[in-house]
C-alpha cells in the first residue's frame, strides 16, 4: 500500500501489525506519522490550499515506508534463530557503536600499521599477527553489524560515506564495507545505503572500490520492483549516472558478467564433460587412493603406439586453450572445481566471502609464511586469474595436497618452476587491475556465497530465475541513454540461445528507441520464445521494413516467419524479393520451391529444383526436396533413385524413410511401404511423433488426391502398428 501511494490505508495495516507485534519505540513513530496524517487531511477537509501538501505527502510516505521497512526487518531477524544470532553477536561483542567510534577504529588499525615499520623484524611480525587477529574480529563484527541494520538516516549514511571516500582507512576495508551495504541493501532496499554505493561509484578513486560501489548500487537499484517509487532520487540518480558513456559502457559490461555467473553451472558441465577427459588423457599424471601419482614415461604402450601418445598431448593441449578462450572470454571456469572446497571453518563466517584477498588474514597468514611451497603459492595467486575467495580456498587446501603431490611435481613446487597454465592460464598484473576482470572476480565472490554459503537460504539471491542480475529489464534501466547498450545486451543473450531474457531487456527499450536494429533483433527473438515482452515476430519485421524496406534481414525473417506459418502465398512473395537481391542465394530458391510445392504450384517449384541440382550435385538438402517435390508430382521412378541415393547414407534422415514410404504408397508397392513406415517408426520411439495424425491430417489430402482411401489408410495405420493385424 506505501508504493501504491495509499498513505492512510498504510498507516492502518502498520497499526494493525503492531498491535499484534508491539514494540513501544515503533508505535510511537507511527503514531507521530498518523498525527501529522491526520492534521494534514485535517486542514484539506476544511478548505486549506496548503502548497506543500504533496511534499508533505511524500515524506509521510517515506516515513511509512521506512517504518515498515524497519518492522519487516525486525520480523526477519526475529524469524530467524541464524539470522538472530548474527544480529546479536556484534552487538553483545561491542557496546559502542557508534559512528565515531567506528572510524576510530578503522583508522586506528592502519596507524598502528605504520608504526610496525619502525620494530624490528621479529618483534614485528609477532606484532603484525596480533594486530590482525584483533582486526580481522572487529571487521567481522562491522560487516555482521551492518549486514543486520535497519534502514539508515541521512546522517548516518554521510559518515559512512565520509569513511569510505576517506583516504586515511585501508581499502581492504573500505571494500568490505561496500560489500556489507550491498548484502544489506539488495535483501531490503534502502535508499541511504543505495546512495552510499552509487556516490562511492563516482567519487573514489581506489578502483576495487568503485568496482563493489558500482555492483552494489545497481543490485540494489534492481533488487525491488517498486519502492523505488516512493524515491524519485533513484531514477535521477539512474539518469545522470547513465549520460556518461564510460558509465553506460560499463553497466553493458557489468551485465555480460553478470549473465556469465549465473551461467557457471553450464560452463562447469562443458568442462567436465568435453575438456577434463582430454586433459587428462594427456596428462602423465593419475589419482590413486595415495594420492597423484606419476605415470612412467616409458610405458609399453607409448613404445607400441607412439602416435596415440601424441595425439593425446595434442588433444590437451588444444583443451587447456579452450578453457583459456572461455575464462578470457568471461566464462567462469574454475566454479566447478573450487565449490568443493569452501567446507574450511574459514567460510563460516559470512565476511570471508567478500574479504579481497591478502597474506596477512589470520586464517591463511601461517600459511603463506611457510617456506614449503611458498613461491608456488605467491605465484599461483599472483598470476592465477583466480577471485579472491577461490585463492583463499587454494591457500587452506595447499598444505593438505602438498603432501599427496608426486616428487618431481612437489620439488618443481618449492622451487617456484610450477605455473598457473594447466589451472586455465596465467594473467599478466596490468591485465588484472582493469575494471572489467576487478569487477568480474568481485562477482564471482558474490555468486559462490549465494550458491555455496551454508546459510544461503536465509538470503534472497539475484541469481535465481527472477533475480535483479538481469538488471537491464528493470524498469530503472528503461533510459533512453541506455538503448544502445541495451540492444548490445540482447544480441549478447541471443547468441547464447537465451531468447526470452533478450525480449525482455528489449521490450525495456523505450518506444521512440526502437529503431531498426531493434525491429531485427526483437523479430528474431521472437521466432524462438513465446514470451509477450513483444509483438508477434512477423509484426517487428514489418515494423523494420517501414524503416528500410529493402532490408534483407527483415524480408529474410519475415518469409521465415509467414513460412513457419504456413502463410506461403505471402512467404513466397517475399522470397522472391529476396532472390532479386540475391538471385543465387541457395537457401532462398530452397524455400521458394517449398512454397510452391505446398502451394501445389509442383511444376514451378521442379523447374527451380532441377537447377539447384544441377549447381548443387551433391548436396543432399537439394536432393531430399527434389524426391519429394518428384513423389508429389508423379515421378515417381525418378524420385525413387533420388531416394535410393539418399537412404545409402550410413545413418539416414528419418524423415527420408517416411517420404520414401508415401513415395511407394502412391505407386501402390503397398508391401514395399509398409516397411518402410516401420523403419521410420523404428526411428521415432523416443519422440511424440503420431502416425495417425501424419495419415489422416499432415498428408491427407496429398492421399486422397491420388486415390488413397480412408479405408486404405486405416489399413496401411494397422499394418504399420507394432504386431500388423496382417502379419502372419
Amino acid at each position: 500500500m506505501v508504493v501504491s501511494r495509499q498513505l492512510g490505508k498504510a498507516v492502518s495495516s502498520l497499526e494493525n501489525w503492531l498491535l499484534a507485534y508491539p514494540r513501544q519505540q515503533d508505535m510511537d513513530e507511527l503514531i507521530d506519522i498518523r498525527d501529522a496524517y491526520r492534521l494534514m487531511a485535517g486542514y484539506w477537509q476544511r478548505g486549506f490550499d496548503d502548497p506543500q501538501r504533496p511534499q508533505v505527502y511524500d515524506q509521510l510516505l517515506r516515513r511509512v515506508y521506512v517504518l515498515t521497512a524497519d518492522v519487516s526487518i525486525r520480523h526477519q531477524l526475529s524469524d530467524s534463530t541464524y539470522m538472530k544470532v548474527l544480529h546479536q553477536r556484534p552487538r553483545k561483542a561491542h557496546n559502542d557503536w557508534s559512528l565515531s567510534a567506528i572510524r576510530a577504529s578503522l583508522e586506528s588499525f592502519v596507524s598502528e600499521l605504520a608504526l610496525l615499520e619502525l620494530q624490528p623484524e621479529a618483534e614485528r611480525r609477532r606484532q603484525s599477527n596480533d594486530l590482525y587477529t584483533r582486526h580481522n574480529e572487529q571487521m567481522r563484527d562491522l560487516f555482521d553489524y551492518i549486514l543486520t541494520s535497519r534502514q539508515w538516516r541521512p546522517r548516518q549514511a554521510d559518515a559512512f560515506l565520509d569513511m569510505l571516500l576517506s583516504p586515511t582507512l585501508a581499502s581492504i576495508d573500505q571494500q568490505l564495507i561496500v560489500s556489507a551495504i550491498t548484502l544489506s541493501a539488495t535483501q531490503n532496499f534502502c535508499y541511504q545505503k543505495f546512495r552510499i554505493l552509487s556516490e562511492v561509484w563516482l567519487q573514489a578513486t581506489d578502483e576495487p572500490l568503485r568496482q563493489r560501489a558500482l555492483v552494489g548500487w545497481v543490485l540494489a537499484a534492481a533488487s525491488d520492483s517498486r519502492a523505488w517509487h516512493l524515491y524519485t532520487e533513484v531514477y535521477d540518480t539512474v539518469s545522470r549516472l547513465s549520460s556518461d558513456e564510460a558509465t553506460r559502457q560499463e553497466l553493458a559490461e557489468l551485465q555480460m558478467q553478470l549473465v556469465y555467473c549465473q551461467q557457471a553451472d553450464q560452463d562447469h558441465a562443458t568442462i567436465q564433460k568435453e575438456i577434463l577427459p582430454d586433459i587428462m588423457s594427456g596428462s602423465r599424471i593419475k589419482f590413486t587412493g595415495k594420492g597423484l601419482v606419476e605415470m612412467d614415461e616409458d610405458s609399453l604402450d607409448d613404445i607400441l603406439h607412439p602416435e596415440a601418445s601424441e595425439m593425446a598431448m595434442e588433444r590437451m593441449e588444444q583443451s587447456i586453450q579452450r578453457m583459456v578462450d572461455m575464462q578470457k572470454h568471461g566464462a567462469d571456469i574454475y566454479f566447478g572445481g573450487f565449490s568443493q572446497m569452501k567446507r574450511f571453518p574459514f567460510f563460516s563466517d559470512i565476511s570471508n566471502w567478500f574479504v579481497p584477498f591478502y597474506p596477512q588474514h589470520p586464517a591463511i597468514s601461517q600459511t603463506w609464511q611457510n617456506v614449503r611451497g611458498g613461491k608456488f603459492l605467491r605465484a599461483i595467486t599472483r598470476a592465477g586469474a583466480f577471485c579472491d575467495s577461490d585463492k583463499y580456498s587454494f591457500v587452506l587446501a595447499f598444505t593438505q595436497v602438498l603432501d599427496r603431490l608426486p616428487a618431481n611435481l612437489l620439488q618443481m613446487i618449492e622451487k617456484g618452476e610450477a605455473s598457473a597454465e594447466a589451472l586455465g592460464g596465467e594473467m599478466a598484473q596490468e591485465a588484472q587491475q582493469s575494471p572489467a576482470f576487478i569487477r568480474r572476480v568481485y562477482l564471482q565472490n558474490l555468486y559462490r556465497f549465494f550458491r555455496i554459503f551454508h546459510a544461503r537460504s536465509e538470503f534472497t539471491t539475484p541469481f535465481g530465475q527472477e533475480g535483479s542480475y538481469l538488471f537491464f529489464t528493470h524498469p530503472l534501466f528503461a533510459q533512453p541513454s541506455l538503448s544502445s547498450q541495451a540492444v548490445a545486451t540482447a544480441r549478447f543473450l541471443m547468441k547464447r540461445q537465451r531468447y526470452a531474457d533478450a525480449a525482455s531487456v528489449l521490450a525495456n527499450i523505450p518506444s521512440e528507441q526502437r529503431d531498426l536494429q531493434f525491429f531485427l533483433l526483437a523479430g528474431a527473438a521472437m521466432q524462438h520464445t513465446a514470451s509477450d515482452a513483444l509483438p508477434a515476430p512477423d509484426c517487428c519485421f514489418r515494423e523494420a521494413l517501414k524503416l528500410q524496406p529493402d532490408n534483407q534481414r527483415a524480408l529474410a525473417g519475415l518469409a521465415r516467419t509467414l513460412f513457419a506459418s504456413q502463410h506461403y502465398e505471402e512467404a513466397l512473395a517475399r522470397y522472391e524479393q529476396l532472390l532479386l537481391q540475391q538471385p543465387d542465394h541457395r537457401t532462398y530458391q530452397l524455400n521458394a520451391a517449398v512454397c510452391l510445392l505446398n502451394l501445389q504450384r509442383t511444376d514451378e517449384a521442379l523447374k527451380l529444383l532441377y537447377k539447384l541440382s544441377y549447381v548443387y550435385p551433391d548436396d543432399l538438402t537439394v536432393t531430399r526436396i527434389m524426391a519429394w517435390a518428384q513423389t508429389v508430382g508423379g515421378k515417381y521412378e525418378q524420385a525413387g533413385k533420388r531416394y535410393s541415393q539418399l537412404l545409402a547414407a550410413e545413418k539416414p534422415e528419418p524423415a527420408d524413410l517416411l517420404n520414401y514410404g508415401y513415395c511407394l504408397w502412391l505407386q501402390r508397392h503397398i508391401a514395399d511401404a509398409i516397411g518402410m513406415f516401420r523403419r521410420f517408426l523404428d526411428c521415432q520411439q523416443q519422440s511424440d511423433f503420431s502416425i495417425v495424425h501424419e495419415f489422416t491430417a499432415t498428408e491427407h489430402q496429398l492421399l486422397a488426391d491420388h486415390g488413397i482411401s480412408d479405408i486404405e489408410i486405416q489399413l496401411m495405420l494397422d499394418a504399420c502398428a507394432p504386431a500388423g493385424l496382417n502379419d502372419k
